[in-house]
């Protein structure tokens, strides 16, 4: 009886208990960045957290009687889902690390292409492994930490807002918890002394916009496909290649304009993402219109 109460609670206060979870799984998030660090071990990376939301979510679906299929992580075509995805972000950043290569060659920095994996920083790393190994656990690492992002946001967090709440508002809710997911990157900066709070205030607005921005577009490719699996395969992109294996490496050091990178092909991805998504739509209603004027 009291699961059941705990789960009608849940449908009932959705926006609640999102913020409530959100604020559980960041506790712990914030425990590992500060307390634990480690991204300053080998691994280069914050996991463990992850593997805890990825067991708070699973424990939750039990709690509302949902399997992994109803938020999103359905079996069907969610191959193809993956690679369209891990397609989709290759291109929008190809344009992104082109205009970032004319950009460096302009300013006679003389740029060259580097495949190594480093821990992503905000302002730069210079940590460079080259061995297997590490290519294979930075592509597990980011496969924990993308399975458990857009499980819980994108694919728990959702489903329990459009119980009470309407798309544009659930995903706009959605984005602003991921936004502020990832205030623990600029703010560790800070806390370590790398960054003044002029930098910080500034890195912080901007990263929280950037990561909503990922958010909303990842919730528009899961509205219009049933399947986060085209969602994942987009951030796993960004994750894996574009800010720890792919590095831009100049005269001055690497990665000078990762953040701007990313921005661009975050940005050039979102406006196709929304354009398709208002096609679509009207695509329908044209049909729904036509087939109305048929049977009168």
């Amino acid at each position: 009886m009291k699961k059941d109460a705990f789960r009608r609670f849940i449908i009932d206060k959705p926006i609640f208990f999102s913020v409530f979870i959100f604020l559980l799984c960041f506790t712990i998030r914030l425990f590992e960045y500060f307390v634990i660090k480690t991204d300053t071990t080998f691994f280069s990376e914050n996991f463990i957290h992850k593997l805890f939301g990825i067991t708070v979510l699973f424990m939750l679906l039990g709690i509302v009687h949902y399997k992994p299929s109803n938020i999103g992580f359905k079996k069907r075509n969610w191959l193809k889902y993956l690679i369209s995805g891990l397609l989709f972000g290759g291109i929008c950043f190809a344009v992104a690390y082109l205009l970032e290569y004319i950009v460096l060659c302009m300013e006679a920095q003389d740029p060259s292409f580097e495949l190594y994996v480093n821990g992503f920083s905000l302002i730069g790393n210079e940590i460079k492994h080259t061995e297997l190994f590490f290519f294979i656990l930075c592509i597990m690492l980011n496969v924990i930490n993308v399975v458990m992002e857009e499980g819980l946001f994108r694919g728990f967090f959702y489903k329990i807002l459009r119980h009470r709440n309407n798309f544009w508002k659930s995903i706009l809710i959605v984005a602003l918890l991921f936004g502020l997911w990832h205030f623990v990157m600029p703010f560790q900066l800070l806390i370590n002394e790398e960054i003044n709070l002029m930098y910080f205030a500034v890195m912080t607005l901007g990263y929280i916009v950037l990561s909503g921005i990922m958010s909303l577009k990842w919730s528009l490719l899961y509205e219009m496909t049933g399947s986060l699996f085209i969602g994942i395969g987009d951030h796993l992109f960004n994750n894996v290649i574009a800010t720890n294996l792919l590095h831009l490496v100049t005269n001055s050091g690497a990665d000078k304009l990762q953040i701007i990178r990313i921005f661009i092909a975050q940005s050039i991805s979102f406006i196709i993402v929304l354009l398709l998504y208002y096609n679509k739509n009207k695509i329908y209603e044209s049909w729904h219109c036509h087939a109305l004027i048929r049977k009168k």
